[in-house]
């Protein structure tokens, strides 16, 4: 069941992180409160070719964010730590904390949990963003096709339109995404 978030706290979780001296726990908690975050969600690590799009516009579009009040900016994924430090390193996506929602709990929780067995990847996340501000959630992007589409509403550049329609956007993720829709429209 999709839910409409807006004006909600996000869901209250434990997320059990990997560092470099071992395994800790970070709460939702202290990933959004007194804070302004953009979010958003991908399928999966290595979810080609949609996620890398997605994910490399956020990454790209980070300065910007920052110029507007965002505090962080977090890649949600129902994937184990170690998928997705492995793709942030592959991507070179390093203004972005990937945040590992292994049970999927918190994206169950967020009403964005969806079986895609049939594509051989079990439970998953819709695609979305979120801007949160505070721990509530503000304005929600959720995709209307849950894998095999290119991120239409939850990409960077709609997200920095809601935030300020005058920022000024980098112009190399345009390129890319236009570059995107070439390859996959042939």
């Amino acid at each position: 069941m999709l839910f409409n978030q807006e004006g909600q706290r996000v869901p209250q979780v434990i997320f059990r992180m990997v560092g470099k001296v071992g395994g800790y726990d970070l709460s939702t908690t202290d990933l959004f409160d007194h804070k302004t975050v953009v979010a958003f969600a991908v399928p999966g690590a290595f979810t080609c070719p949609y996620s890398p799009i997605q994910l490399l516009g956020y990454n790209e579009y980070a300065e910007a964010f920052r110029a507007n009040g965002i505090d962080d900016i977090l890649c949600i994924s129902v994937n184990d730590p170690f998928s997705l430090a492995t793709w942030a390193q592959d991507e070179g996506a390093d203004q972005v904390r990937f945040i590992p929602d292994v049970t999927g709990e918190f994206t169950r929780n967020l009403g964005m949990l969806v079986n895609l067995a049939d594509k051989g990847m079990g439970y998953r996340s819709r695609r979305y963003s979120m801007l949160v501000k505070d721990g509530v959630v503000e304005k929600m992007f959720v995709e209307p096709e849950i894998f095999e589409a290119i991120p239409v509403v939850s990409n960077a550049q709609t997200m920095l339109n809601y935030i300020n329609p005058a920022a000024q956007q980098p112009k190399q993720t345009t390129v890319l995404m236009q570059m995107w829709q070439t390859i996959l429209s042939a």
